[in-house]
Order: C-alpha cells, then sequence, then structure tokens
C-alpha cells in the first residue's frame, strides 16, 4: 500500500482551511490532512503528528508565520515549509524564503500549490536520500562526502603539491564544455573567474589554506563556453598530511545563477515599491496642497462677499476669484478620476469624427488670453484643408491631449512663443497624424525626460518654479494617446524649450452631420407654453438652494424632497409632475432606490439623475433603473435646462 504524505496546515481561517484541502484533494497526492489555528497546537502536532510536509498562513493573528517557520526549523528542519497566504507582497515573501521556507503560495493563485508541494515532496525525498546514503556509505575522506552532498553539483579536487586540478564531468558540463576541452591544471580555473571576483575569491581560498577558516564557502562567476558567466557557490576542505600542512582541498560547485537572478528580480522589485510608496506619499502631500489652495480661495473670498458697502467692481473680482478656483478645483478631480479609470481598466473609447482643424483652432482660441497675459505669442498651424481634416477617434482623449500639453507648455514658459500643429505622415502601411506643441520654456534635463510620464512624478521633481497641478495630466495623456493606438514623446533642452509630439491614425470618414451644441435659455423653455412642474429631490441645502436659483426664471410650480422616501410620497401625490432631479446618494432611500419604486407607480414622469459621481457606469446604472437623464455635479445651467427641454418635448 502506498504510503500517504501527511500535510499539517497552520490556518484560522475556516473558510480558506476548506478551500486548502479541496485543491489538495485535486491533486494526484495521496495524503493524511491535519489542521491547527494556535501556536501550541502547531508545536504539538509536529511532535505527535510528525508531518511530511507544512503549510502555513503568513497572518494568524498573536503570531505569524515567521514564528511557525522559526519553530519548524528548530524541531523537523528537513520537512518542507511553505507559506500559503493572501497578505504577503514581494519584500515579506524574499524574507520568508532567507529564514528557510521552502516556497509560497499566494491564496488569489491556490492552483500553483499542487506543483508547489510536489517540487517539495520530491526535492524532501531527494535530500532524505542522500542523508541516507550518507550514513550508509560512511566514507571518511571529506572529498567524498562532499560528493555525496552535492551529488547534483561539479566536483573538484586540486593537488595543492603538483597543482593538478580534478573537474567531474558534472563540473565541466555546468559550463558547457566537454570532458576533453578542459585540462587538469589550477590555471584554467583561475583564468575561467571573472576579473571582478578574482581577489576576494583567491583572498577567500588563502585564509582557509592558513587555516583561519574551517571551510562553506564563496559566490563568484565562472566563464562559460559561449562566453557569458555563471554564479556558481563553491565550497571546500583542505586535507593535512602529518605535519599538519594542507597537501590537497577538494569541493563542489552548485550552480546558483537562478538564485542570483530571482535575488536582483527581488531587489528590483523592492527599490520599486519603495520609490512608488515615496512618490505615492509626496503626490498625497502634493494633493492636500493642490486641494486647499483652491479651497482658500473660495471659501475666503465667499466670506468677502458678505462684507457691507461692498463695491460692485470688488464683488465681481471676487466672484472671478471662485470662479477660477472652483475650476482648478474641478480639474484636480477630474484628473484623479481619470487617472484611477485608466489604473482599473475602466476607460472607453468612443469612436466618433473629429475636425482636428477646428480642434486646434478651438484650443488656440482657449487659451490665446492666457498666453497674452504672459507676453507669450501663441499661434498655430494646420497643414490640412478642412474637407481631409476629418479623422475618427475618440474626440474627448483627443481634446484631453491637446489641451494637457498647450496647457503645460503655458505653464512652463515665460517669454518667447508657442506653436501648436501637425503634420500628415504616410508610409507603404499606414498614416497617422502627428501633432507637435513646441514652446521656448524651460526645458526638461535629459534625464528627467522620461519620468515626467510617470505616474505623480511632479510630486518629486524639484520645481524651482513652483508650479501648480497634480502631475498626472502627462501621464493620463500619455495613457490616453496609446489608447487612441499613438504614442507620445518629448525632445526638450534645458532653457531652450520643450517639444511634445504625440499621433493619432489617420482614419478618415465623411461627417454625417454638424454637431452643433446650443446654448438653451429660461425662455426657450417658457416659450414652450406648457405648465410645468419640477420637484428636486437633494439633500444638501446648498445644492438645493443653488437649483432653485437656476430655475427661479422659469414659469414653472417647484416641490422639494430631502431624501427618496419623500420622493416617492411626493411622486404618489402630484401624478401630474414633469420633471424629477433626483439626486443619487441621500440618506434614508438614496436616488436609484427611490426611482426604482417611483416607476412601479409611475411610467411617464421625467426623472434626471443628478450627481457627484463622475464615472460612465454612474450614468448607465442611473438610465438602467428607470432615470430619462443624467446630470453630473457641479450642475452647468444651460446643461440643466437643455435636459430639461429636451425630455419636455419628447
Amino acid at each position: 500500500m502506498e504510503r500517504k504524505v501527511k500535510i499539517l496546515l497552520l490556518e484560522d481561517n475556516l473558510n480558506d482551511v476548506e478551500l486548502i484541502h479541496h485543491q489538495i484533494s485535486k491533486s494526484a497526492i495521496k495524503f493524511q490532512f491535519k489542521h491547527v489555528s494556535e501556536y501550541n497546537e502547531f508545536s504539538k502536532a509536529i511532535d505527535d503528528y510528525i508531518p511530511d510536509l507544512i503549510l502555513s498562513d503568513y497572518s494568524l493573528g498573536s503570531f505569524t508565520g515567521l514564528d511557525a517557520l522559526e519553530l519548524a526549523n528548530q524541531k523537523c528542519p528537513l520537512t518542507p515549509f511553505i507559506i500559503v497566504t493572501g497578505t504577503i507582497n514581494e519584500e515579506t515573501a524574499a524574507e520568508t524564503i532567507k529564514k528557510g521556507a521552502w516556497d509560497y503560495v499566494v491564496k488569489e493563485r491556490l492552483p500553483r500549490l499542487d506543483s508547489a508541494m510536489k517540487n517539495a515532496l520530491e526535492l524532501k525525498e531527494e535530500k532524505d536520500k542522500r542523508a541516507i546514503d550518507k550514513v550508509k556509505l560512511k566514507i571518511s575522506e571529506e572529498r567524498y562526502e562532499l560528493a555525496i552532498e552535492g551529488s547534483q553539483d561539479g566536483i573538484w579536487d586540486w593537488d595543492l603539491l603538483t597543482n593538478e586540478v580534478y573537474f567531474s564531468s558534472r563540473w565541466k558540463s555546468m559550463l558547457g564544455y566537454k570532458d576533453h576541452e578542459i585540462e587538469n591544471d589550477y590555471k584554467i580555473w583561475e583564468a575561467l573567474l571573472h576579473p571582478e571576483d578574482k581577489e576576494f575569491t583567491l583572498a577567500e581560498l588563502n585564509r582557509h589554506l592558513k587555516k583561519e577558516t574551517p571551510f562553506y564557502k564563496v559566490e563568484a562567476r565562472l566563464k562559460c563556453k559561449d562566453g557569458s558567466y555563471k554564479w556558481i557557490f563553491a565550497r571546500g576542505k583542505s586535507m593535512d598530511d602529518q605535519n599538519g600542512d594542507p597537501y590537497r582541498i577538494a569541493g563542489s560547485h552548485t550552480d546558483i545563477s537562478e538564485r542570483k537572478l530571482m535575488e536582483e528580480k527581488l531587489i528590483h522589485a523592492k527599490e520599486k515599491a519603495e520609490e512608488s510608496d515615496k512618490l505615492k506619499s509626496a503626490f498625497l502631500a502634493n494633493m492636500s496642497h493642490e486641494i486647499r489652495t483652491p479651497m482658500n480661495g473660495i471659501l475666503g473670498f465667499a466670506g468677502l462677499l458678505k462684507q457691507a458697502n461692498l463695491s460692485g467692481e470688488s464683488q465681481q473680482n471676487y466672484i472671478e476669484i471662485i470662479e477660477k478656483s472652483g475650476k482648478r478645483m474641478l480639474n484636480i478631480i477630474n484628473d484623479i478620476v481619470s487617472i484611477s479609470k485608466i489604473e482599473s481598466g475602466l476607460t472607453d473609447i468612443n469612436i466618433n469624427n473629429v475636425n482636428i482643424n477646428n480642434q486646434i483652432e478651438y484650443v488656440y482660441t482657449f487659451f490665446k488670453p492666457e498666453a497674452e497675459a504672459k507676453g507669450i505669442e501663441l499661434s498655430f498651424n494646420c497643414s490640412l484643408p478642412s474637407s481631409k481634416s476629418i479623422i475618427k477617434t475618440d474626440h474627448e482623449k483627443f481634446l484631453s491631449i491637446l489641451t494637457n500639453l498647450v496647457k503645460n507648455a503655458i505653464k512652463y514658459t515665460e517669454k518667447g512663443n508657442i506653436e501648436l500643429g501637425y503634420i500628415l505622415k504616410k508610409d507603404a502601411e499606414h498614416a497617422e497624424v502627428e501633432f507637435y506643441i513646441k514652446d521656448t520654456g524651460i526645458g526638461i534635463e535629459s534625464d528627467r525626460q522620461k519620468a515626467i510620464f510617470e505616474r505623480f512624478i511632479q510630486a518629486d521633481i524639484e520645481d524651482k518654479m513652483a508650479r501648480q497641478g497634480a502631475g498626472l495630466g502627462l501621464s493620463i495623456s500619455k495613457a490616453y494617446a496609446e489608447m487612441l493606438d499613438g504614442k507620445l514623446w518629448v525632445k526638450s533642452e534645458v532653457d531652450k524649450g520643450s517639444t511634445f509630439y504625440f499621433t493619432i491614425p489617420y482614419n478618415t470618414e465623411l461627417i454625417t452631420k454638424d454637431e452643433i451644441k446650443i446654448d438653451i435659455s429660461a425662455e426657450d423653455i417658457n416659450n414652450l407654453n406648457k405648465s410645468i412642474k419640477i420637484l428636486i429631490v437633494e439633500d444638501d441645502e446648498t445644492s438645493a438652494l443653488l437649483l432653485l436659483t437656476m430655475l427661479e426664471k422659469i414659469n414653472c410650480e417647484i416641490l422639494q424632497a430631502r431624501n427618496g422616501v419623500e420622493a416617492v410620497e411626493h411622486c404618489r401625490k402630484n401624478p401630474d409632475l414633469d420633471i424629477v432631479l433626483m439626486d443619487i446618494k441621500m440618506p434614508i432611500m438614496d436616488g436609484y432606490d427611490a426611482t426604482c419604486q417611483i416607476r412601479q407607480f409611475n411610467k411617464n414622469v421625467n426623472i434626471i439623475a443628478q450627481t457627484a459621481h463622475a464615472l460612465s457606469e454612474d450614468s448607465e446604472k442611473a438610465y438602467e433603473v428607470g432615470c430619462d437623464g443624467h446630470l453630473t455635479k457641479p450642475i452647468i445651467k444651460s446643461e440643466l435646462f437643455s435636459v430639461i427641454k429636451q425630455n419636455l418635448i419628447n
């Protein structure tokens, strides 16, 4: 009968115990299973149960997997110990391996447990076999002891009197050589050492020959036949004559190249994680400053508007400052939402017809006053006629890239000029439009030109000109360009300026109709000559007051509700309601549930969702529960009037 593998699981989550047991059951391993959750139970199970394999969670309440590993190393050092956890990171994983864990498996990738257990049991069997063979053979000479211990390693034996060296076939094949291609000469071995490792390796060898060290050990690189280098762990022991002088040294070589590569990857990952944490911490500090600054302008000047005898000019100045601060705050929030959607893979691509000449001219017109206020000459260049300047792409993302780059150019330019434009580039396979934004600003150092496109990177750059911004614009622009099958890059020289480039495929299609946005006014709605009844559902007093103020010039009856329950009740009592402006996030009952209940008895009232959430899935959910329209806060009067008119007409 085949002996069953005795598996001991240390886990304090019963759901995870079931999942792990189920995963083991699917493997080909015949096993016995014992589960413990406490440290004392674990210690007793090692003595009584005598496991062949130990599986342990990392986080275990009052102790950790490292504590369990330490105990296992003391009581049963040859028993495979595998960490199975959902909370481990690369740094902690490296620490567990360093302290003796045989492997680690993340619970999210539990199927890998099969191969981890199989490899551990095979390695244990191999180690057990070596130990048994060592006891049976009882070879007294250290050379043979090392040969048995390192049966998969390369064996060498150096005669110190003749300088002849024996290299085993395994030793030679480890470096890609055949038996006849390596002479039994000490100088050959020394010549294969990497120049950077030679001095240290020879020094360690001499220390052992002088009896300053008993053995275990040097890690060095040896040259392979193909010219590459492998990391080798060399260990050996000298043998003395009757006078106590060494006359021979024998040992073994182990290929540790994979381990070294893994260590380098872990170190790189650790450094990258530390850098990421540093940047995110700096970003959060920067974001706190960026949010508090416009809030200071909004709250401060809103307070000043309360002053008695305030002149009309001062009042207008204060209002302009509040508006600018509000726009700055909204830009910051939009950037955060955009980068969050990019990171989570929720960004959608909406392809439509875009007239790039019109967009270039729009951006030029929009930024021209800001540029002129700084004394900067802003110009544009459109190389295609209007009839050929219509391409298929995502309008919002294209415009976002363009405005981000022009905004940055103005921000980092104190004098001179800025030019935006494009050229059409064609080759045998495809055509693309290459846009450029060229400035005479401060420029970017060559070693920072890649870094500026990374997330949060502005927070890590010492900005001598104290710029505003969250450091996300270029990262968002680069992501958008790549989503549109293009790319974004920069050429720059310090104190001479920068030119940012981005490309978009030249996919053309005749536009079917002109999309004209009409600014709807209160008079346009009043001209419909309809008796209008509107219910405002809003728990925030300020937001409710804003809607009331916007609607005051419309001939309508207005009702108000502060939560979803009141909204449902108003709709029951007023079946003649035309419009419901439904806030989504409210106490007692939210807007989604309220809409669902209203639709059960009133299919005709127009319900417009109004929410502070700007994600596309929010509008989709609003339509799913029965809303007829969707407005995103901060609500613009023209957009409010437009959606009201559209729903009244329909």
